[in-house]
């Protein structure tokens, strides 16, 4: 329970995992707790987990699919700007793909661009400071440049003359 709620812990307010472990029978209880607390039997002290600390988080983002599933549309931006697969981040989430692409397609657009533009500025920034790879590069791409230039005076095809007439 978090400062921030003002109502005491009851049945109702509880976790299923704690309803799940009250239902247990006692020995199972103190298996668990012995675990909890370090009795394992362990001798290295290496291995033993301490200061473990549990509690519940609120997640505020929208609610999707059949099990209302709460996605954080600031993770969805950042997956996106990393530019995850739609399908990578549907199963990270656990929701269907067409469920989450009709929900976030705006904000997975819109990250992806940024991401687009912040690396054409990176790559403009090192074309700019004399990279001589990334300027060919960039010439090539962006403006149409080629090795082999082809003059367009003779592009045009020549007649076939026949002389035996």
């Amino acid at each position: 329970m978090s400062t921030e709620d003002k109502q005491p812990l009851t049945a109702d307010t509880q976790s299923p995992g704690s309803k799940r472990f009250e239902e247990l029978n006692s020995q199972e209880q103190e298996r668990i707790m012995s675990s909890i607390n370090g009795d394992t039997g362990i001798e290295d002290e290496h291995y033993r987990v301490k200061n473990i600390k549990y509690g519940e988080k609120t997640v505020t983002g929208r609610v999707i699919g059949r099990q209302k599933v709460v996605i954080p549309e600031e993770e969805v931006a950042q997956l996106s700007q990393y530019h995850c697969t739609n399908k990578e981040m549907a199963d990270f989430y656990g929701v269907p793909l067409q469920t989450f692409m009709d929900n976030f397609r705006d904000i997975i657009d819109k990250n992806k661009i940024i991401t687009k533009q912040r690396l054409r500025k990176a790559q403009l920034d090192l074309a700019l400071n004399g990279d001589k790879t990334m300027l060919i590069w960039l010439g090539k791409n962006i403006l149409g440049q080629q090795e082999s230039p082809i003059s367009s005076d003779n592009t045009q095809v020549l007649p076939w003359l026949d002389d035996d007439k």
